[in-house]
């Protein structure tokens, strides 16, 4: 039923059964049953952000910023098609038993393609990073591999918060984020359009806050003028939670409820989650809005669950069972993106470590044994946890390697006992560094400390961040561990940027999912090697950059940064050397040569950036093409990068596209800047056009 034509006709006919009342009660996320049309309960609120979540037992993917790092469109899509396996089979099953709860329906509201402008926003690690381009690509990868290419939709997709929606999670629910016609078009919606466009994904989430005056879930510019008129999207659009509640509460746009249902509905928002659509009928009443309004919304609904097969006994993912669940192949493949994704930002060469050496491993800090490090938020339970401690011990037990473990402090506070004193933890995290041959620093966040306003367990004012460092206690380890390890390790587990000085080594893990230890040992002891890449600038100190509140582009992300990174967005060193020994432009492609000149087989990425000839470029090289490729010792490869299609254009004040047929293009395995030189040794290859 992939024939939306065919498919909104049956929504029509089976709409047009329904009373008035029945007709807004669909418009609800927990929508009931209506019985006498053989209509069941449904619940449209799911997520699967990473993996199935908050639904019990599934396959726990890293996070999405880590997805991101692994630059690799394929694997991102098979790892949604997984995702999207594991929902129909747990929808098929508690379904059956009656089960209809909130994230048990087929309607996922993921992926989160806004764009990470700052490093303080506590929601990034949802995002696939800073770069429109690199967000467009994953973000429709994602969604083709959640919807499939079957009959009917796998599950129907999200894309969200539509739109300018990064920060401060604090502010959310009054905010206007205010953003200029260039931005919007050039940074802001882009990867909208795109998964709109090339995706086709069936829904689009509004965003919490105001979008130059107008709240995003009630707005005509958004939802009908760009969105529906300028983009054809032919899906449904649902508003955040409560969102629609905050247009007269908190934006003050609206004077009542009512008002407020109105105002979202005529403007396009079809979907409530939220309960401030149980006052349409006294919308109706007041003459704001009319019966064809909620007509044509609970049309748009009804349609997305016949294209979802749900009135169809004979659907042909109805048959998929329980058992690919959490099954051996899927665990399998988060491993390997837990590998891929991790990012190696310094080495002097203690990694990697070597078994047949390293005797006595210390393993340290308060994310080495700890499950939330390895899951970020909106996750899954998974029933395979390997801590970072639990995988360096797992394989130090193979090789005769004795491991000492201390927690070091507490994640935030300064005692991991109330009646203890401060820093109870500090010399027994000394006395093991001092004993073993490397010590293994596993420090950083986790979702209870950079995460969504409101979430549970957030110690931290709404989630965001004040800064980019460490907590003190953390700081304080890292302090003592430098001076006593012999050979110091840091690794980070954290959802975005982090200036953290200490380490002979030091690994970038973000969240990495449920097998998050094995990769990491693996990487530690070489068995693997590190090739993921940062899809978001690190900075060093936000002073570096404008106010929080401030949605204006300049000196942000590394288009737009006017310093010096600490890290630059693309950067990732390995074990091995990879050089790019040609280039060669084509009409929508580049040709690269790459060849692996170490002694060790690895994977890298290929990044094609470009400037144009033109003013209304950013200040810097974007990126505009990207290739994982995976080369034995001595091994080189020809492959072709893609171009995006929006290479050769800009984006002038209007937030018209403009042709720039001329500029430059660098082919190689890091951006064009003087920071990655500096790091890597190269400059990627220019191509005059």
């Amino acid at each position: 039923m992939r024939n939306r034509e065919e498919a909104r006709k049956k929504a029509e006919a089976l709409v047009s059964q329904m009373t008035l009342e029945e007709k807004a009660s669909q418009l609800k996320y927990d929508a009931p049953a209506i019985p006498r049309l053989g209509i069941p309960a449904y619940n449209w609120w799911n997520e699967v952000l990473h993996g199935v979540a908050r639904a019990g037992t599934a396959t726990v993917f890293p996070q999405a910023i880590g997805l991101a790092a692994m630059f690799d469109e394929d694997m991102q899509q098979e790892i949604a098609e997984t995702i999207s396996r594991e929902a129909r089979a747990k929808y098929n099953g508690q379904s059956a038993h009656g089960d209809r709860d909130i994230y048990k329906g087929l309607t996922v509201w993921s992926p989160n393609i806004n764009i990470f402008r700052d490093p303080r926003w506590g929601r990034g690690h949802e995002t696939y990073g800073e770069d429109p381009y690199l967000t467009s690509r994953l973000g429709i990868r994602f969604i083709q591999g959640l919807q499939g290419d079957g009959k009917y939709l796998k599950t129907a997709a999200c894309s969200k918060h539509f739109a300018v929606h990064s920060g401060p999670e604090a502010l959310r629910h009054q905010f206007d984020a205010r953003a200029s016609r260039k931005d919007l078009f050039e940074t802001y919606l882009p990867a909208f359009e795109a998964t709109v466009k090339e995706a086709q994904v069936e829904s689009v989430m509004g965003a919490y806050n105001r979008v130059n005056g107008e709240p995003a879930c009630g707005s005509a510019t958004l939802l009908k003028d760009i969105l529906r008129d300028r983009w054809g999207f032919q899906g449904h659009v649902v508003s955040d939670c409560w969102a629609i509640r905050d247009f007269h509460e908190n934006h003050h746009v609206t004077g009542t409820a009512p008002e407020s249902a109105a105002l979202a509905m005529k403007n396009g928002c079809d979907l409530n989650c939220g309960n401030t659509y149980l006052h349409l009928l006294e919308a109706l009443q007041e003459g704001l809005i009319t019966e064809e309004d909620i007509t044509r919304a609970c049309v748009r609904l009804m349609t997305t669950r016949v294209l979802l097969g749900l009135f169809d006994e004979e659907c042909e993912y109805n048959a998929i069972p329980v058992t690919e669940v959490d099954t051996d192949a899927n665990a399998a493949l988060a491993k390997t993106a837990a590998e891929k994704s991790m990012v190696l930002l310094e080495n002097d060469g203690t990694l990697p470590l070597d078994p047949e050496k390293v005797r006595t491993i210390a393993v340290i800090g308060p994310n080495a044994d700890s499950v939330m490090a390895l899951e970020g938020n909106y996750n899954g339970t998974s029933s395979r946890y390997v801590t970072f401690l639990a995988g360096i011990r797992a394989y130090a037990e193979k090789h005769g390697i004795r491991v000492l473990y201390s927690l070091g402090c507490h994640l935030f506070k300064d005692r991991t006992s109330g009646l203890a004193q401060a820093d109870d933890r500090l010399a027994e995290a000394a006395m093991y560094a001092e004993t073993a041959d490397v010590t293994v620093a596993c420090v950083g966040l986790d979702a209870g400390l950079e995460g969504e306003e409101g979430d549970t367990g957030n110690e931290y004012f709404s989630g965001d961040k004040k800064d980019l460092n460490l907590p003190e206690s953390q700081r304080k380890l890292l302090a003592l561990l430098r001076d006593k390890a012999k050979k110091l390790v840091t690794v980070i587990a954290a959802g975005s940027n982090l200036n953290v000085p200490e380490g002979d080594a030091k690994i970038f893990a973000w969240y990495p999912g449920q097998a998050g230890g094995t990769a990491l040992a693996e990487i530690l002891f070489g068995e693997v090697n590190p090739s993921g890449k940062l899809p978001l600038t690190f900075y060093h100190d936000v002073s570096e950059l404008p106010p929080f509140e401030d949605y204006d582009m300049r000196n942000r992300t590394y288009r737009y940064f006017e310093g010096m990174p600490l890290y630059p967005f693309g950067y990732g060193l390995s074990y091995t050397t990879f050089v790019v020994t040609g280039a060669q432009a084509e009409a929508e492609t580049v040709r690269l040569r790459v060849k692996n000149t170490g002694d060790r087989a690895g994977e890298t990425v290929a990044q094609v950036y470009v400037r144009c000839d033109s003013p209304l470029a950013p200040v810097h090289p974007r990126l505009c093409g990207f290739r994982r490729v995976s080369l034995q010792p001595g091994e080189e490869k020809e492959i072709q990068v893609r171009l995006d299609p929006l290479t050769w254009t800009v984006v002038d004040e209007n937030g018209d596209r403009q042709p720039a047929p001329h500029g430059t293009l660098y082919a190689g395995l890091s951006q064009p800047d003087a920071r990655s030189a500096a790091l890597t040794g190269q400059k990627p290859l220019e191509i005059r056009k």
